[in-house]
């Protein structure tokens, strides 16, 4: 198949396609070797050779309108073994938080797969179409290759964004669900936890000490609370200059994995996650987007569903404290897995 990717902006009234038209995308196995190149970005979680950062060239881009998601009748939605999911989460836990405990890491977050299965196929351009109209703040995108596999994904969280020498990032961590009249708003009548915050400071820390190394030019608005779907979260805004997009790929590299998805000490944090997850994050928490030579938007891949003919494996992730407790970052999870559980709904 030839490799493409399509995506719509928070907000945005029409989605982009990218389509590289003859043979494979580029793989890259650092952020790095980013720098000077333009296309569409899919990064995993833990760059290898057998995942490496797909870019693909863009060959033929179009603009592609939205007309809303087209439901399709008789098709059932079967969850996979959920106590099993539980299980494995339970000894994920356990063994994440005693890692807390003894001081090992000041956070550390935990992700899980939750696979579902529908009685027919849908197309995925189909599912695309209907989280765009589910969830207007969001990032939408589907990205299809040979080497990647398809993911769709819906995500507020941004890794790098601007045009110029104008950029933004943002500190995004913390998380409540919304009930009740609470979903009328945009979640402004939250009260956050102090592990909430707490949370959101080590994001937000660890980025000023990430841009400093790269610009004197940068202020840090926030936090504030921000919806996404039936979800809030706690965000800072970091707006800041850039003498050109020549080291953009460095700056990637500094940045990425942030503690949001990965945890502190990340050196650390990211080794033992690789090491000790049940099931491999692949694509899911690494980051996509368009990379520019005019503009860049690029965000981190959160609420991903990879996509295998009629079966489709949900990721969700949380971030641990010392004080968290295992039913409370289940629930959590759920809430998060909620947001591509809806786009299967009623297909």
């Amino acid at each position: 198949m030839s490799a493409f990717a399509v995506y719509r902006l928070p907000y945005g009234k029409f989605a982009t396609m990218v389509q590289q038209t003859d043979g494979e995308p580029a793989e890259l196995l650092s952020c790095a070797e980013l720098n000077g190149r333009r296309g569409f970005v899919m990064a995993p979680f833990e760059i290898t050779e057998s995942h490496p950062i797909l870019l693909i060239r863009p060959d033929k881009v179009e603009r592609v309108e939205l007309n809303g998601g087209k439901a399709s009748d008789g098709v059932s939605c079967l969850s996979g073994d959920s106590s099993k999911s539980r299980d494995y989460y339970a000894i994920d836990f356990a063994n994440f938080h005693s890692q807390l405990e003894l001081g090992t890491f000041r956070k550390i977050v935990l992700a899980r797969c939750a696979e579902e299965e529908l009685s027919e196929s849908i197309l995925p351009m189909e599912l695309f179409l209907k989280a765009c109209e589910q969830y207007p703040r969001m990032l939408i995108s589907l990205v299809c290759t040979e080497k990647g596999g398809s993911w769709l994904t819906a995500t507020p969280e941004i890794l790098l964004e601007g045009r110029g020498t104008d950029w933004r990032t943002v500190a995004l961590a913390g998380t409540v669900r919304l009930e009740g009249e609470q979903l009328s708003g945009e979640g402004e009548t939250v009260n956050w936890s102090t592990k909430n915050i707490q949370e959101q400071r080590y994001v937000a820390t660890y980025i000023a000490e990430c841009l400093e190394q790269f610009t004197s030019d940068f202020s840090e608005e926030g936090p504030f609370s921000v919806r996404a779907a039936n979800l809030v979260h706690l965000r800072s805004d970091f707006t800041f200059t850039l003498p050109s997009r020549d080291r953009l790929g460095d700056l990637l590299q500094t940045l990425y994995p942030t503690p949001a998805v990965c945890g502190l000490p990340k050196r650390e944090a990211f080794h033992f996650i690789t090491h000790n997850e049940h099931t491999p994050r692949l694509y899911y928490s690494g980051f996509q987007g368009w990379l520019g030579e005019e503009e860049t938007h690029l965000y981190v891949s959160l609420r991903c569903m990879r996509i295998e003919h009629q079966r489709y494996y949900l990721y969700a992730g949380g971030g641990l404290l010392k004080d968290s407790t295992e039913e409370q970052e289940w629930q959590e999870t759920e809430a998060k897995l909620e947001t591509m559980r809806k786009v299967l709904e009623n297909v």
